[in-house]
């Protein structure tokens, strides 16, 4: 009679047991891939999931967009220049049976093909185009994992280069090269400057040695300005043209 209610609790307690095993509660965004007996039966979720306890397996999957971080790569571009790229990739499972059947393990599947594409494209890329078509470089790293990834129940969404670490010499030579470039500008702008301003005299000579009226306006405008400074000197220029008859002679 005393070994009864010890039967009893133990019962209960692998009644509890069992039933909690038995229930599941999935968030919106997860769902269950469901083994029974080692084998595929259904994928379930959200809500409330009943599973045969020992008998049904589940395996939880979430939905929600994976923002990946590639590490830094030491890449050799194409041109011959060691960098360190790293960049980050955005992806979510789209089939979760995929996902788990296909690969063993899609987190790290991705993340080893992400760092391994990431060296294989910008090793094809030269440094300029790494500087300056990283937009392009990116659809092109999304188009490649996101092939490749299919096939595993995963959409990649975008991938972004995030940071290329130089060598310091190499960014001691742009430095350079971008102030040679500033140089080679300022130059033109001054030596363009000067064009213009030898145009505008000659055109303005032309203009007063075709109207004499007007040479004699600018003489009388000058004397004007003379006129209204304090000078204890003042100097009239003589119009070359009043000398001219004594000059021939």
């Amino acid at each position: 009679m005393q070994t009864f209610p010890l039967y009893a609790v133990v019962i209960v307690i692998l009644a509890l047991f069992l039933l909690s095993s038995s229930i599941r509660i999935l968030r919106e965004y997860e769902r269950g891939v469901i083994f029974r007996l080692g084998r595929l039966v259904a994928l379930r979720g959200p809500g409330l999931i009943l599973l045969i306890p020992i008998i049904d397996k589940m395996v939880k999957v979430s939905l929600r967009t994976v923002v990946m971080d590639v590490p830094p790569q030491d890449i050799i571009t194409q041109d011959n220049v060691s960098v360190k790229v790293n960049a980050v990739v955005y992806f979510r499972v789209v089939d979760p049976q995929k996902a788990i059947v296909e690969v063993e393990n899609f987190l790290m599947a991705t993340s080893q093909f992400s760092q391994t594409t990431l060296r294989s494209v910008l090793g094809q890329s030269e440094l300029d185009d790494l500087l300056s078509q990283r937009e392009k470089i990116n659809q092109k790293l999304q188009q490649i994992i996101d092939t490749h990834t299919e096939p595993w129940g995963i959409k990649v969404s975008n991938v972004e280069v995030k940071q290329i670490d130089l060598p310091q010499e190499m960014q001691r030579a742009m430095a350079k090269q971008a102030e040679a470039e500033r140089e080679r500008r300022s130059k033109i702008i001054a030596a363009e400057g000067e064009f213009q301003a030898s145009q505008r005299l000659a055109d303005a000579a032309r203009i007063l040695s075709d109207q004499p009226s007007a040479l004699t306006l600018r003489y009388l405008q000058t004397l004007r300005e003379i006129a209204t400074e304090n000078n204890s000197t003042t100097i009239f220029p003589i119009p070359i043209d009043l000398i001219t008859a004594f000059i021939k002679k």
